[in-house]
Order: C-alpha cells, then structure tokens, then sequence
C-alpha cells in the first residue's frame, strides 16, 4: 500500500493556468472577482492532482456516488471508466461486481455525512483493491478546503479559483462512463 505522501504532487510537472481573464461577481456586472494568489496555486496543486488522477484513472476507475459526480469528473477530462455507486443495486452486490471485475479502483465519494458512511462501507468491502489510491481522496478534499464537499463541485471551484475553466488531460481522449452498473 502506497503512502500519501507517495502520491503527492510535489516534483510532479508544473500546469500553468492560461486564460486568466476577470470573472464578473453575482452582485452586478461592474465588479469583477480577480482570484488571489493563493486561489491560483490551490487550482494548480488541484489541477496536478486531478492530471496524476487522469493518468491513474486510465488503468483504473474511478467510483463515484452519482451521475452529477461522473460528468464533473468527465468535465475536468477525466477520461477512464467512471463508475456510479449502487444505482439499482445494494452495496454489497455492487461491491462484489467491482471485486469481480476490477484489481483496482479508486474511491472518490464525497466528503459530506452521507459520503464518509458510503467510503467506509464500501471501503471495507472492496479491501485491497483502492488503498493504493486513497491518497487522491484525502489531498482532494484538503484542497477543496470548505468551499465545497463534493465531487461534482470540483468544476466550478476550479473556475473559481483560477478564474479560467481548468481540464486535465487530452482533448482527443473519449472516456467510457459505466453509468450505474
């Protein structure tokens, strides 16, 4: 099992934010939100954890808790297989089709109440097969800081921070969302 600090982005390639233009701010179209210095580098270190998840994410999938999740993810350009949990199926069934089908996955459930219970039960039952990855998780959500708890956030607090549309990836990639299996 790798250690978190093995998957740290730290000597990992540097990406640039490009495109930084003034966004206007929801109280009226005169002023405008420049993000601040530390917003930019939270979105860089975000954007190279989320590129080290696109090039894991090709080896192996990624579950998720549901199909909001699954598209913020392919929005970013993640463009593996992207797996929705337990739609139609209990946790248990689910898991064993993972077990079945998978030697590893990544398990990205949110970081809210609901999203912490499901990481534990599934966790327990896909043991062995996602604490490899467990580390894009826990750096996710320490980068997220509050600003969100979700995985479908993800897009919009890129926006936000860098003050440009953030992807990872290559744009001549098509991913395979597996939906709810």
């Amino acid at each position: 099992m790798k250690k978190k600090s093995e998957l740290s982005t730290k000597g990992a390639p540097s990406y640039k934010l490009q495109n930084r233009e003034p966004r206007h701010a929801p109280e009226g179209p005169l002023k405008t939100v420049m993000p601040q210095d530390n917003d930019v580098e939270r979105a860089e270190r975000l954007k190279e954890v989320l590129q080290n998840l696109y090039e894991v994410n090709k080896r192996a999938p990624v579950i998720v808790e549901g199909r909001r999740d699954a598209l913020a993810l392919k929005k970013i350009g993640l463009a593996g297989d992207i797996i929705t949990l337990h739609r139609g199926k209990g946790i248990y069934d689910f898991c064993e089709d993972i077990a079945e089908r998978f030697q590893r996955v990544v398990l990205l459930m949110d970081w809210d109440e609901k999203g912490e219970d499901l990481h534990k039960i599934v966790s327990e039952h896909l043991k062995g097969l996602w604490e490899e990855f467990s580390a894009f998780r826990e750096i996710i959500k320490v980068l997220c800081q509050k600003d969100i708890k979700d995985i479908e956030g993800i897009p919009v607090l890129l926006e936000r921070l860098a003050g440009a549309e953030i992807t990872v990836g290559g744009p001549e990639e098509a991913g395979g969302f597996l939906g709810d299996i």
